[in-house]
């Protein structure tokens, strides 16, 4: 079958700066390197881990529009290993992404663990679907404790994904996982420095005080 990102990524445009700048060789054998869009446990727990992703989308003008998605930890839902989805929740009210979807469903994900230097690319059929007409999936997708309006859920089938190297990502971290490394190390400094969810979460025996 072979389908890999390269099928979807290496047009015609871009084989020729392959070529122009000496990496087309290399590249020409990654096309012929298998499929690559059923997901395995490595891509499964760097997207059950994320709290974040960028969406990007096409409108009928040709235009693409990249957005920012976020929500818990674990939001964007593996529902099998080829699909993924998330419940869409209410924001500025433009809808630029809503409507990209209904006239284009293509659609590309990058996620982007920021501490371990990895992202992940993911290409993907999109569809929208509305939860009051389907309480399954919208109890496979939502997340009671996170307190925001479900407008949509978005379905996203898996064409195709690739890892990128980690090259010029820049190490950052979160305020849970600073406060989770100080805990396992000098869990004493949190008491001064942190939300008591924070510190609860990452020192066990401070929540048991």
């Amino acid at each position: 079958m072979n389908q890999n990102f390269t099928k979807l990524a290496f047009t015609e445009s871009v084989k020729k700066f392959q070529e122009q700048h000496g990496s087309r060789k290399s590249y020409a054998r990654m096309e012929t390197s298998g499929d690559k869009y059923v997901l395995t446990n490595r891509e499964i727990t760097l997207i059950q881990s994320r709290d974040s992703f960028y969406m990007a989308t096409v409108g009928e003008n040709g235009w693409p529009y990249v957005q920012y998605r976020g929500g818990p930890k674990g939001f964007l839902k593996v529902i099998d290993n080829t699909t993924l989805g998330f419940a869409d929740f209410r924001g500025n009210m433009q809808y630029i992404s809503a409507g990209n979807i209904k006239s284009n469903q293509k659609a590309a994900l990058f996620l982007i663990d920021y501490p371990s230097q990895q992202r992940l690319k993911i290409w993907a059929q999109s569809e929208i679907i509305d939860p009051n007409k389907n309480s399954e999936l919208l109890e496979k997708l939502n997340d009671n404790s996170y307190k925001a309006v479900i407008e949509r859920l978005i379905i996203f089938k898996i064409q195709a994904y690739d890892w990128n190297c980690p090259q010029h990502i820049k190490q950052r971290y979160t305020t849970e996982e600073i406060a989770g490394e100080i805990g396992r190390s000098n869990p004493d400094i949190l008491k001064s420095c942190c939300p008591d969810d924070i510190l609860n979460e990452n020192n066990p025996k401070a929540s048991k005080q």
